[in-house]
C-alpha cells in the first residue's frame, strides 16, 4: 500500500539557514498540495522521517539547507541514485546525533531497516549563515517561494504515473 508522496523539511531553526527547510515545509502548508501529497516538517527528527517512510511512498522530495560551495541562496534539485549506496558510511551511526542528520542519514537510515522509496528528489539551498540564532538570512528567506513552487513541480511530476492508474 502506498501513502503517495511526502515532502519532508527537515533543519534545525535554532540554527539560522539551517531552518531553510521547515520553512519551506510551513510555506507549503499554507495551501493544499495534490490529493495524494502531504507535506511535513520533521525538523531535526531524521528517526522519524525513517520510519515514517517505512509506511510505504511513491516519491519523497527533501527539503534541506546543503552547503554546496554555491552563493547564499542558490536552489539545487537532485534526484540520488537509490543502488544502496551513500556517502557516508556511517550514515545509520551518524543520526545519534540530531545536528548532523541530513539526506544521507535519513536514507541510509530507511536502508538500514529494511525500508525504500521509488523516487527521490532532494532541493537544497546554500545557506549563508548555519551559526545559532532564529530567521533565516535574506538571501535564503528569498529562496523560500521558489523552493515551494519547485516541490509544488516535483510532487505533481510523482504523482503523475498514480494519476495515469499505474499505481494502486
Amino acid at each position: 500500500m502506498s501513502n503517495g508522496v511526502l515532502v519532508a523539511g527537515i533543519g534545525n531553526v535554532f540554527q539560522t539557514d539551517d531552518a531553510f527547510g521547515v520553512e519551506v515545509a510551513n510555506r507549503l502548508s499554507e495551501r493544499p498540495l495534490p490529493r495524494g501529497a502531504r507535506v511535513e516538517d520533521f525538523g531535526i527528527r531524521g528517526v522519524h522521517l525513517a520510519y515514517e517512510l517505512l509506511g510505504g511512498y511513491d516519491g519523497l522530495v527533501i527539503v534541506d539547507a546543503l552547503a554546496m560551495g554555491e552563493p547564499p541562496g542558490t536552489l539545487a534539485i537532485m534526484e540520488p541514485e537509490l543502488d544502496g549506496t551513500s556517502a557516508s558510511g556511517d550514515d545509520v551511526l551518524e543520526v545519534v546525533d540530531a545536528h548532523t542528520m541530513n539526506p544521507d542519514v535519513v536514507l541510509g537510515t530507511l536502508r538500514h531497516l529494511g525500508g525504500s522509496v521509488e523516487r527521490i528528489f532532494i532541493i537544497g539551498c546554500q545557506p549563508a549563515n548555519l551559526q545559532d540564532g532564529m530567521g533565516l538570512s535574506p538571501a535564503v528567506a528569498a529562496a523560500v517561494d521558489d523552493a515551494a513552487e519547485i516541490c509544488r513541480q516535483l510532487v505533481s511530476e510523482l504523482l503523475a504515473p498514480r494519476e495515469k492508474g499505474a499505481y494502486p
